[in-house]
């Protein structure tokens, strides 16, 4: 605040200057001492009537244009801050070799063309290194096995906190993070990558976080406290990448060319996106892939025991549950409503919803054998 202040009072002695330039060059006074009282009545005005703009407009003149550019800064990826940084001094370097011979043509190319070519030259190396330096970057890295690096010792592929190679690397997306699964599956080590959360992925994150319907804030707030629990577990490596390609514009689309573009793993619920990635040749794994490899292997003729919990569709039927959420249809099993039954398994389908298995009563089930040995 107090620089705020400050900036707007310099700002406005900047404009009473102005305005004291101005009425002195409408009046013809050279200096103070000159000062009459005729002129004085038209620079005095001139001189207020410049003060208060500079005073009203010193924060679009300052602080907004500042903040913008705070805002602006943030928002751009480190790498490509650096690297636009080092494309201006590069390019403003090349301008200041060719200012002397450019000053030597006649006039008035000899007064003006220096001056674009410092325009010129430093915009030229601000575009090329960020749209380039991807390439730049790994034409002046060493190949793996090249003469200069055989001799050095081999460290791990990884550390936690370090940006590892990125074959090893899996990019969440925003739906596995708020689903949540993601962290009971790093907990139990089946988990070897690191992972990988672009910058525009916590975001997204954010957004949703602050949105005024209730239901997406909470989502939003369940994938925050996801990573923060992912960042807890010790076996896990986590890090956030700044790389934001410009090339693309939807969330979905940037984490496909950051998947290609890093042969990394994108993980995802996903369906549209898991189509899409594999269609590019990104890998994708899927949570709910994974959830219905992971469920019980159960054979027909297989004994179990199940709690009915509701009518089925059909007449007759029952309904219950496995621990891992497989629906289980007993025939016959409606009159067992809220009992644990004894069944046997008869068919097991597979459907695009998971895994759907067919019994019937144990007793239901001997009736049909003792039947069919009668026949």
């Amino acid at each position: 605040m107090r620089w705020a202040l400050l900036l707007r009072w310099l700002v406005t002695f900047v404009f009473v200057l102005l305005g004291w330039e101005l009425g002195r060059q409408i009046t013809g006074v050279e200096a103070l001492e000159s000062l009459t009282l005729s002129s004085a009545r038209l620079i005095v005005p001139i001189v207020l009537v410049s003060g208060l703009v500079g005073l009203v407009g010193a924060p679009w003149l300052t602080v907004r244009p500042a903040n913008a550019l705070r805002s602006s800064l943030r928002q751009i990826p480190t790498v490509q801050l650096m690297a636009a940084t080092v494309g201006m001094a590069i390019g403003l370097a090349i301008a200041a070799l060719l200012a002397y011979p450019l000053s030597l043509l006649p006039n008035p190319f000899g007064t003006i063309l220096p001056f674009v070519g410092v325009i010129v030259m430093g915009y030229l190396g601000v575009t090329m290194m960020v749209l380039r330096h991807r390439e730049i970057l790994n034409f002046f890295r060493l190949p793996n096995g090249s003469e200069e690096g055989k001799d050095l010792p081999k460290l791990p592929l990884f550390s936690k906190g370090q940006h590892p190679q990125y074959s090893d690397m899996m990019l969440l997306d925003t739906s596995v993070i708020i689903d949540g699964r993601i962290a009971d599956v790093a907990e139990t080590g089946f988990l070897w990558a690191v992972l990988a959360v672009p910058r525009f992925i916590l975001n997204e994150l954010q957004y949703i976080a602050d949105s005024a319907e209730v239901l997406r804030r909470n989502r939003g707030r369940r994938g925050l406290e996801i990573l923060d629990r992912l960042q807890k577990i010790e076996d896990v490596s986590i890090v956030f990448l700044d790389q934001d390609p410009a090339d693309a514009q939807q969330v979905d689309e940037k984490l496909v060319f950051l998947g290609r573009e890093m042969k990394a793993a994108i993980v995802t619920n996903d369906y549209n996106l898991n189509r899409v990635a594999k269609l590019q040749g990104v890998r994708v794994l899927n949570i709910n892939e994974l959830a219905n490899a992971v469920k019980s292997v159960v054979l027909p003729g297989e004994d179990m025991t199940i709690h009915v919990i509701q009518e089925g569709k059909e007449m007759n039927q029952g309904v219950g549950y496995l621990d891992d959420g497989t629906m289980v249809v007993v025939e016959q099993g409606r009159r067992h409503m809220g009992e644990r039954l004894s069944v046997r398994v008869t068919k097991v389908l597979q459907t695009n919803a998971g895994r759907l298995i067919f019994a019937v009563p144990d007793d239901v089930h001997e009736r049909r054998r003792s039947y069919e040995s009668v026949r």
